[in-house]
């Protein structure tokens, strides 16, 4: 059996395993996209998730502890589109257990247990925030001239507005819609140094 330090040490270099896996809807979109990768996403998944948690006033760092962990197990068992999900049946609990049950402290493994069951308010946050991530990521590829992108933001049957449930997750992806990727640096642009 490790001590505390060594598996800590373990986990912590799985961790950064995810920096290499690229998500894979890259295949259905239709994009060449590097830098979109599990903690590329984890990391603006775990931002979005501590504002959504303040305008819901529920625990930020539940929610954001959820959302750096939702993907972890994918180290293991790799990212799946859309498409690869009907076909492929993921041993979610067990990669959780196997990951996080032997850690020196059990918040990580209750988080991860907390976020799949989808009951509490935090962990139906930090879904949204997930959600939102990939609308944010749509609307990116879809100002590049991304058609497919486009295709997935206007499809009826799995519009990603429809699969949001809280209020104020609701509001920010209809204002992600309706902004430009650009429109943050707009203001700050110009010609001259200072």
């Amino acid at each position: 059996m490790k001590n505390p330090n060594e598996r800590i040490a373990d986990f912590l270099y799985e961790v950064g395993t995810m920096r290499r896996i690229q998500r894979m809807h890259r295949q259905t979109l239709l994009v060449e996209d590097s830098s979109d990768t599990i903690a590329s996403h984890s990391y603006r998944v775990a931002l979005i998730g501590w504002h959504l948690a303040k305008l819901e006033e529920v625990d930020p760092y539940k929610v954001v502890m959820m959302c750096l962990l939702h993907d972890l197990g994918e180290v293991r068992s790799n990212d799946h589109n859309w498409v690869h999900k009907r076909y492929v049946k993921v041993f979610d609990g067990e990669i959780a257990k196997d990951q996080l049950g032997t850690m020196p402290y059990t918040e990580l493994f209750d988080f991860a247990s907390e976020y799949e069951k989808r009951e509490s308010k935090e962990s139906i946050v930090a879904k949204d925030a997930d959600i939102i991530d990939q609308i944010l990521l749509l609307r990116e590829y879809q100002w590049q001239g991304s058609m497919e992108a486009k295709c997935w933001l206007e499809r009826t049957n799995t519009n990603h507005i429809n699969l949001i449930k809280t209020k104020n997750a609701r509001a920010l992806g209809e204002a992600l819609y309706k902004q430009n990727p650009s429109d943050w640096w707009q203001e700050l642009s110009t010609n001259k140094n200072r």
